[in-house]
């Protein structure tokens, strides 16, 4: 065989084991952990688990996602938390799967939730996509969700005072290649300001502005929307953004900046382009 015969053969059977290994990250996930005790204000004899989701996209996990609910289940949290995208803003596309699992949610515990840009443009432009978000809301408030819409809640957990804070950025801050700049005055037209007085995070579902949500007050930030930049170089980062944006800063890892950790999850899901390789579905676990 000649030596760029073998080279071709090589080159293919290298290709089915990638496409093989894509394959197996959009139908698998894994259970991230990330362990947040030694900052903050809180006591430091007792901790508190946060289930953080983001970017489920209308996927399913076994029959029902009763893998992924099971998994939930195990880690025993105090606090659930979704950083938005849980279904897909596309015409025709049913928000069943996203429903079915997410109002099985505060049986487990408290679930608060913030919009991605996905529920957005569910809900500004009703002539195209009609009442979906407004009867996906509806329902899921009935069980108990609370959305969290560019406001806050504080809440108690074991040896910390917390207060959370959903941030929407307006469509105009996704849908561009080159996005408008946000800033910590921006933010604060949103939201108001950070709290001081409690352990302040922040649901905010881009994180291209991870800068700007620092300068604002939070001590733990938590994104998503970047599906862990689709394929990651192992070690370093995520090589592409939904945007084509390459080598984001923030894809799909927890970075400490001070007193701020800028959580990014690299999402349950996948659309319009259904790859990963070497980037692994994940729910994200803190404990505070």
């Amino acid at each position: 065989m000649n030596w760029w015969k073998k080279i071709a053969v090589s080159g293919t059977g290298m290709l089915f084991l990638l496409l093989g290994e894509s394959i197996r990250e959009c139908h698998s996930f894994r259970m991230t952990h990330y362990d947040l005790t030694s900052m903050g204000k809180g006591k430091k004899n007792q901790d508190s688990r946060i289930v953080f989701l983001s970017d489920l996209h209308n996927q399913v996990y076994g029959n029902r996602n009763d893998i992924l609910l099971d998994e939930i289940r195990r880690t025993e949290p105090e606090l659930i938390l979704i950083g938005g995208d849980m279904l897909i803003g596309k015409k025709n596309v049913p928000r069943e799967h996203a429903l079915e699992l997410i109002r099985q949610l505060p049986e487990i515990a408290p679930v608060y939730y913030a919009l991605g840009n996905h529920e957005q443009r569910l809900k500004y432009d009703v002539e195209k996509y009609g009442n979906v978000m407004y009867y996906y809301r509806k329902e899921l408030v009935k069980a108990g969700v609370r959305f969290l819409e560019n406001e806050s809640i504080e809440i108690s957990l074991p040896g910390r005072e917390v207060r959370i804070t959903g941030l929407a950025l307006p469509l105009d801050f996704y849908e561009t290649v080159e996005c408008e700049p946000v800033c910590r005055k921006k933010i604060e037209r949103l939201v108001g300001s950070a709290g001081t007085s409690r352990y302040q995070i922040l649901l905010a579902h881009n994180p291209v502005y991870a800068a700007a949500y620092k300068r604002w007050g939070a001590d733990l930030v938590l994104c998503g929307h970047l599906h862990g930049g689709v394929v990651r170089i192992p070690g370093w980062r995520g090589l592409v953004t939904p945007r084509a944006t390459l080598f984001p800063k923030h894809s799909g890892e927890m970075k400490v900046d001070g007193d701020t950790a800028v959580v990014v999850s690299k999402g349950l899901g996948t659309h319009t382009v259904n790859l990963r390789l070497f980037n692994p579905a994940e729910v994200v676990v803190l404990r505070l």
